[in-house]
């Protein structure tokens, strides 16, 4: 069995990359909300665990974490190489595979209601991926986020230092 030590589960507190990451992802999540609210005129908070939509928030995932590799390790390191790849693998497929799964969906449920819907099934989820410009907005928010995140506030545990708060 293994077991988790206090100085690992602090350690990744200290971890200003992923937190940045992550927020600049809850960030774009959250702003589909307000997006809706705006365009749509309709309060609907299920849009928070919707994928698809504008913006693409596994973008601002991807973006925001790699370009804070980049930041704390140098551009020219192998793991902001490796983080890009993986960046760009997520954004293609966002806008590729997905996108066109969801199209597949909106012709089947089409299908089932030209045909009153015999085949008995579920509806199938249509907004899988993103366009061009959510993936594009999304991987603008990533970087604007973590960038000066990490230069000017650093990681949650520093954040928690700079209170005078001490974890762990």
């Amino acid at each position: 069995m293994n077991v988790v030590h206090s100085s690992s589960a602090i350690g990744i507190l200290d971890n200003a990359c992923l937190a940045w990451g992550l927020l600049a992802c809850g960030l774009a999540q959250f702003s589909k909300l307000i997006i809706e609210l705006i365009v749509n005129r309709k309060w609907r908070p299920s849009v928070l665990i919707e994928t698809g939509g504008m913006p693409s928030s596994h973008s601002a995932l991807v973006t925001g974490t790699t370009a804070g590799v980049g930041l704390e390790l140098g551009f020219d390191h192998p793991a902001f190489a490796l983080g890009s790849a993986i960046a760009f693998i997520v954004m293609y497929d966002a806008s590729g595979i997905r996108r066109e799964a969801g199209k597949i969906a909106e012709k089947v449920n089409l299908l089932k209601a030209e045909n009153n819907n015999e085949f008995n099934q579920v509806t199938l989820k249509e907004n899988l991926g993103h366009t061009r410009l959510e993936v594009l907005v999304g991987s603008l928010i990533g970087p604007a986020i973590s960038l000066p995140g990490i230069a000017f506030i650093g990681s949650p545990l520093d954040f928690a230092k700079s209170f005078g708060l001490s974890i762990g």
